[in-house]
């Protein structure tokens, strides 16, 4: 319950109220795109080893082969967010306004990783990942083999504002590029994959959901996506922090080992509050409260993503 208007909000409310929210809040799309990392240095060194070889027939004697080392490194950072609040205006605040505020820092604490992972995925074809090529890119390749994309184009009439049935070719094109990738051994990477996530921004929403869910096409006949369910288990996450895209979404595989991203974390949410009782706020009339955040994102594993671009048919 709310204390009266003529109460102090308490540090020790306050930090209830702040870890209240971090607690009960849901991560959302993070930990299906995301391999989560504890950390407990400045940086963190990730050794990514190729993969084993198939098997073959045992003739000649054992064909002992050493896996392709890769590596890269996520430097952590600290984040926080704080807000100066009037000792006065505590007492006259009838609406509560201020513990809402408050309580808003749990949700500005879970929404950061999403935040970061946004500013990956937008930042994909111009960002390099682990193999030295950028995330998003026409020429992977990790073997003496036909360079591998993840970045592909999809013809349509009307780029910007894709219908369904275009929604829906783009989808499948995607999946199907997944379903082609190997790793270094050359074998398959995303053979049993089965479940997905189409992340697209706010003007494409409409039609992909349409796409993902509508039983009936336009014409008529039986939708495409919706009748794949039971073989394929595809989804639609709207992102608003990919306003700068117009004619580009991603696919991403969600039920792979290896994730599309690493999320680092140093150290948990950290609240703090400098309250009424506090000799800051006696000496300066001013409460200070925040919270603190350390770690950061990396790219992983690029097999498990696909950026589709419309273009003019």
């Amino acid at each position: 319950m709310r204390p009266s208007q003529f109460d102090y909000i308490t540090d020790a409310s306050v930090i209830a109220m702040m870890l209240t929210a971090i607690d009960v809040g849901g991560t959302g799309w993070v930990d299906q795109l995301a391999m989560r990392v504890d950390s407990d240095d400045g940086s963190e060194d990730y050794g990514w080893l190729g993969n084993v070889p198939g098997l073959h027939e045992f003739i000649g004697g054992r064909r002992v082969e050493e896996l392709k080392e890769y590596s890269f490194k996520i430097d952590n950072k600290d984040f926080e967010s704080s807000i100066r609040v009037q000792r006065k205006d505590m007492r006259r605040d009838k609406m509560g306004m201020i513990e809402r505020r408050v309580a808003q820092f749990g949700e500005r604490v879970l929404g950061h990783p999403a935040k970061l992972l946004s500013t990956l995925i937008l930042n994909g074809e111009s960002q390099i990942c682990y193999d030295g090529q950028y995330f998003f890119d026409t020429d992977h390749k990790d073997r003496d083999e036909a360079a591998q994309s993840n970045d592909i184009s999809k013809a349509i009439a009307a780029p910007a504002t894709p219908n369904a049935a275009d929604m829906t070719d783009g989808i499948m094109a995607a999946i199907q590029a997944m379903y082609g990738f190997t790793d270094d051994q050359g074998e398959p990477t995303n053979q049993s994959a089965m479940q997905f996530l189409v992340m697209v921004p706010v003007t494409m929403m409409r039609a992909a959901l349409e796409a993902v869910t509508a039983l009936l096409a336009s014409g008529g006949g039986t939708n495409l996506l919706p009748a794949l369910k039971g073989k394929l288990d595809i989804t639609v996450q709207v992102n608003p922090r990919l306003s700068s895209w117009s004619t580009k979404f991603a696919v991403f595989r969600t039920d792979g080992q290896v994730k599309p991203f690493v999320l680092q974390q140093e150290y948990d949410a950290e609240p703090w509050a400098l309250g009424p009782d506090s000799e800051h706020c006696t000496k300066t009339g001013e409460c200070m409260y925040g919270v603190d955040w350390g770690g950061n994102v990396g790219y992983g594993d690029w097999r498990g993503a696909v950026l589709v671009t419309f273009t003019q048919a």
